[in-house]
């Protein structure tokens, strides 16, 4: 694999965490809100069940997907840290994001991980490294580095398995936080013969829906 990329987020968040529709393009979308960002690409985080490598008491798993800021998995063992997310059946895996916040947490906040992806614990390959630098906020990005057909994007990954490996963490930490995490299908862009209308983009696709 080739060396670990750089990551340099766009800032996209003005007050709000609903980023432009020129910005989702962006290799790396960073939300600096502490609310989950509105994105097009569909959460699929609760079909899988989740599991940590260690945990602190009170400081498990279920912080990941609680949707309060103020709560995080906080480790509790020898490195490497790692998240495991299993599915039931194989599933196509777009983008993740994750939320956090080195202000906050400093040495405890990740620099480098690693995306492994496969059927089984016993076949997971290396699909992505990231390298951070003090991230601060929602940061979303393929899982995948392989471009897709069109050049346009890149592919979703397939598995049944996921895992999110905290290498390291800043100013060579021991334990870690982090404070949310999701895991993004691919939009399905399903257009009927009948539709005289095919708005199937993914800026559409972050409006389509009232709230």
């Amino acid at each position: 694999m080739s060396a670990p990329p750089v990551a340099t987020p766009v800032n996209v968040a003005t007050g709000t965490t609903q980023p432009a529709p020129e910005d989702l393009n962006s290799p790396f979308i960073l939300t600096n809100d502490k609310r989950p960002p509105i994105l097009p690409w569909p959460n699929i985080s609760a079909q899988a069940k989740w599991s940590v490598s260690s945990y602190k008491f009170g400081f498990g798993a279920e912080c990941l997907q609680d949707g309060d800021p103020e709560t995080f998995w906080h480790s509790d063992g020898p490195q490497p840290h790692f998240i495991t997310i299993e599915f039931p059946r194989k599933v196509a895996i777009q983008k993740l994001s994750i939320f956090l916040c080195h202000p906050l947490d400093d040495s405890y906040t990740p620099s480098t991980l690693a995306i492994r992806a496969g059927t089984g614990s016993n076949d997971l390959q290396d699909v992505r490294i990231i390298t951070l630098e003090k991230p601060d906020g929602w940061l979303t990005f393929d899982i995948s580095s392989e471009p897709n057909e069109g050049g346009e994007g890149l592919k979703p990954v397939y598995a049944y398995l996921l895992q999110i490996i905290i290498l390291a963490n800043h100013m060579s930490g021991k334990d870690t936080h982090v404070r949310g995490l999701r895991v993004l299908g691919p939009v399905e862009e399903i257009v009927g013969e009948e539709d005289p209308f095919p708005w199937a983009s993914i800026e559409f696709k972050m409006h389509e829906t009232i709230r």
